[in-house]
């Protein structure tokens, strides 16, 4: 292992201090990769890495004198300036893109954008319905190699794409940062306890078609668990202290976001939940009492069916030779029964009898309003 042993020589201060030029280009590597302003690097990890990594000689006080060299190359390239000028505009801390952060270490401050832009660029491609999956992930990896690698992993896991539509709201980003730090198991560098958040949320009122906070204006209290985007709208799913139950909010609608300090609560509740089902189960039938129903189909609406139940979760099965059932779990609401009507008599509620029932009193209750209104 020659690499090794020459490095046992540098060490030893024996010979030829080997690839010294390479040491700032790997130093802002390395901090381009690992470093952000919440995970600074020492410099006594840097001179481990590029001793034991990469073989080359490093000192601590060394690492000091490339990062200066690494701050006045890039202004001098970035600006097309000399060297004595890029070291008159270093005086000004805010001119450096390698900080120092005191008893901490060193991390990259990107300059030309923010973690939210690449977030909400990552985001955007996720939402696009005519980027193959497969894309999709490959333009966002190229999208985080703008960030740290922990970054990068935030950003891909965060938010749960429940149906890839672009959304419109930027305002929603600035909420989106409150509720991400209040579900972070790491902020600043340093571990966190998830927390809860308040927020008042804001519903139209028809008298003067303006958002008027509900509820009285009283805060809602709530231990957030997941970001959901589906249908161009985030959402949050959290655990709804009040009613004891997850629930989930639009994020737009949202103000006076605040992270409470509280620990959250409801993690039982979140571990029962398989989030495909349940988004399809919200987002497609809206809110209401969960039940098993079992439901025939003529045999020509298979994909669509499946398209609103998935295959997971779902049971299949065949009827006859023109229809098939499902059984799947739903929210029975009145939004669900009006899902059923558009299939006409394509469509027949089986089981439970109760929801059966239910459904009878919606048509027959539709079908009175029409019928009084005649008279």
């Amino acid at each position: 292992m020659q690499f090794f042993e020459e490095d046992n020589d540098v060490k030893a201060g024996h010979g030829k201090k080997v690839n010294q030029k390479l040491k700032p280009y790997l130093v802002l590597q390395y901090l381009l990769r690992y470093s952000d302003e919440e995970n600074p690097i020492t410099a006594k990890t840097l001179t481990a890495y590029l001793i034991t990594n990469c073989g080359i000689y490093a000192e601590r006080r060394s690492i000091y004198k490339d990062i200066e060299d690494i701050n006045k190359a890039l202004l001098m390239v970035e600006h097309d300036i000399t060297a004595h000028e890029a070291t008159e505009m270093l005086e000004d801390e805010s001119e450096k893109l390698v900080v120092y952060k005191p008893n901490k270490g060193f991390y990259v401050r990107q300059r030309h954008y923010a973690l939210e832009d690449i977030r909400l660029l990552a985001e955007c491609v996720y939402a696009s319905k005519f980027i193959d999956e497969k894309r999709a992930k490959r333009l966002v990896n190229v999208a985080c190699e703008f960030v740290s690698e922990k970054q990068a992993r935030r950003i891909k896991h965060n938010a749960f794409v429940a149906d890839r539509v672009k959304t419109e709201n930027t305002n929603v980003y600035y909420i989106v940062g409150t509720i991400n730090d209040a579900m972070s198991t790491l902020l600043d560098g340093e571990a966190h306890v998830p927390e809860k958040i308040s927020f008042r949320y804001m519903k139209y009122s028809i008298s003067d078609m303006k958002q008027k906070p509900s509820r009285k204006g009283e805060a809602y209290i709530v231990s957030p668990y997941q970001l959901i985007i589906n249908d161009g709208n985030y959402y949050l799913l959290c655990y709804e202290d009040k009613y004891k139950k997850m629930w989930t909010y639009r994020v737009d609608r949202m103000s006076e976001v605040k992270r409470t300090g509280q620990p959250r609560e409801g993690a039982e509740e979140f571990e029962k939940i398989d989030l495909s089902t349940y988004t399809k189960r919200v987002f497609s039938m809206y809110s209401g009492d969960a039940d098993h129903v079992t439901i025939r189909f003529i045999n020509p609406l298979l994909d669509t069916v499946i398209d609103r139940f998935g295959t997971n979760g779902a049971v299949y099965s065949k009827v006859d030779t023109s229809h098939f059932g499902v059984t799947a779990s739903v929210d029975v609401s009145d939004q669900f029964f009006g899902w059923l009507c558009g299939f006409g008599k394509g469509a027949k509620i089986l089981a439970p009898a109760s929801v059966a029932e239910k459904f009878e009193k919606y048509i027959a209750g539709i079908h009175e309003m029409y019928t009084t209104e005649k008279r």
